[in-house]
């Protein structure tokens, strides 16, 4: 049970602590990763954009500055490619143990181009596929010092049915059945990575979250990262009884991804579904499915050709020890 009291502004110290946010360039992810930095963490930041992250890198120090103690680093990471994943993987595997990766980066509004270069729906490639093979990747940087990852769910999964049977939608194709059905997936696979963790004895604990309904009009200007015009702003500020900024809903990631009293498996998100403080939830019913996890975790491991390492991470933290 995650202890009572928390403060969002006032975040535990996390000097000497390294995370890795997916997707840090823009929005919920740019916004995490600065309230980490303003804690004391180390992170490496991400993105596909070298522009975009140096902007976003350039925004930390020029918002946070020194005075946290916390520090950024940069990583181009394109989570729809796998040779991307994987040559980011091994950068990051070199750099030492990760007390957090917060599998952020996604696609909300899919473009023109369905497929990825490898044949797969660019919409569950970004948002579930690349992750799955990163967190794999991963898996013993995390375990040595009780790692955490956090899978980003979304309250549209309690929208309706949704399950990913078809999951590379060769037929029924809608954008909005693209994202729902891949934030399906995603807290499947957060769920049962949890579930697999334990089971072999990883030190290493996996986290559902969720930001709500959080939108950029409502949220903090910052150049280079969030610039929304005026008609977002008014559009967006129309909606102000039922939404909140991105840096309100980045604390429920946050708070999943640091809080020591937060246990593998559980989901969080704003208190009121939509908006409000980091609170526990219960995610729906489909992805509680340990079948579907199953069919899900088998199928993401043919995609990616990614086997979690399971084994050596549970007995890398008894090296590390040593």
């Amino acid at each position: 049970m995650a202890q009572n009291g928390w403060d969002p502004q006032r975040l535990p110290d996390l000097s000497g602590r390294r995370f890795l946010v997916t997707g840090s360039t823009r929005g919920l992810g740019y916004f995490a990763t600065e309230q980490l930095v303003r804690a004391g963490a180390h992170v490496i930041m991400t993105g596909r954009n070298p522009n975009r992250l140096q902007a976003a890198h350039a925004a930390i120090e020029r918002r946070v500055g020194d005075a946290s103690g916390g520090d950024v680093e940069t990583l181009l990471l394109d989570t729809s490619n796998f040779g991307s994943v994987r040559a980011a993987a091994a950068t990051a595997r070199g750099r030492g143990p990760l007390h957090g990766l917060l599998l952020n980066a996604g696609i909300v509004h899919p473009p023109k181009q369905r497929r990825t270069a490898g044949g797969h729906e660019l919409v569950f490639a970004t948002n579930v596929l690349g992750h799955f093979a990163l967190a794999g990747e991963l898996l013993q940087n995390l375990a040595v010092v009780n790692g955490r990852m956090v899978w980003i769910g979304s309250m549209s999964t309690s929208l309706g049915d949704y399950e990913p049977i078809d999951v590379e939608l060769a037929e029924g194709y809608t954008p909005w059945r693209a994202y729902v059905q891949s934030k399906v997936a995603t807290t499947v696979l957060g769920l049962e990575a949890d579930r697999r963790l334990r089971d072999a004895g990883v030190p290493a604990s996996s986290v559902v979250a969720h930001p709500g309904y959080s939108i950029s009009g409502r949220t903090t200007g910052v150049r280079g990262v969030n610039e929304p015009s005026r008609m977002t702003r008014f559009v967006d500020n129309l909606q102000t009884p039922f939404s909140q900024s991105k840096e309100r809903g980045a604390r429920s990631l946050v708070r999943a991804l640091i809080d020591p009293a937060i246990a593998g498996g559980e989901f969080w998100g704003p208190r009121f579904v939509v908006h409000g403080a980091p609170h526990r939830g219960r995610p729906a019913k489909l992805t509680r499915s340990p079948e579907l996890g199953q069919r899900l975790w088998e199928y993401c491991e043919n995609a990616t050709r990614v086997r979690w390492p399971f084994e050596k991470a549970a007995k890398a933290r008894r090296r590390f020890r040593g």
